[in-house]
């Protein structure tokens, strides 16, 4: 009986029995990719990501667009509610989460639910970019509150925006 030894596809050098369970091509552990119903080559794994990004280039001029304008009004109504002291703090909080949630799915209704990793990131940075006239603007005007209720507005809206648009679950 003769023993018939396998060789990884990427690797000719390196010996192997493991095979991806989609192209059943051999492959060794540096190829492999480990899912939760077995290991898949990377070119496999590669052609599976694809069919989740559906987005198209259009995409990401509305979605940066439309982050942008709506982040500039959150960002200003932000400014406004700055002298309401003690209740001013609680009501940046809530319009902020409330102004990530308008975002995400202001974006999502343009982009007609399509998806990109990239898409994510580029709604926001336009989420940051829209804010960025207020936050100088308080800058320059030398608020500490101004800039402390920007930064509040932006670190509660971009990951919340983020979230949404991608899908993150933080709790079932």
């Amino acid at each position: 009986m003769t023993e018939m030894t396998t060789t990884c596809y990427a690797h000719p050098g390196r010996e192997t029995s493991l095979r991806c369970k989609r192209c059943d091509r051999y492959i060794c552990m540096s190829c492999a990719v480990s899912t939760p119903t077995g290991y898949i080559c990377k070119d496999c794994m590669r052609e599976r990501q694809k069919s989740f990004d559906t987005a198209v280039w259009h995409d990401f001029v509305l979605g940066f667009a439309i982050a942008g304008l709506i982040s500039g009004v959150a960002s200003f109504l932000v400014t406004l509610i700055g002298g309401f002291g003690f209740f001013g703090w609680l009501l940046v909080f809530a319009g902020s989460s409330a102004a990530g949630g308008i975002i995400a799915e202001a974006v999502r209704a343009v982009t007609r639910k399509r998806r990109s990793r990239s898409l994510f990131m580029t709604v926001a940075g336009g989420v940051i970019f829209g804010a960025l006239p207020m936050l100088l603007m308080q800058l320059l005007g030398g608020n500490i509150f101004g800039l402390i209720f920007q930064a509040i507005y932006l670190v509660v809206a971009v990951p919340l925006v983020y979230a949404r648009l991608s899908g993150i679950q933080l709790s079932r």
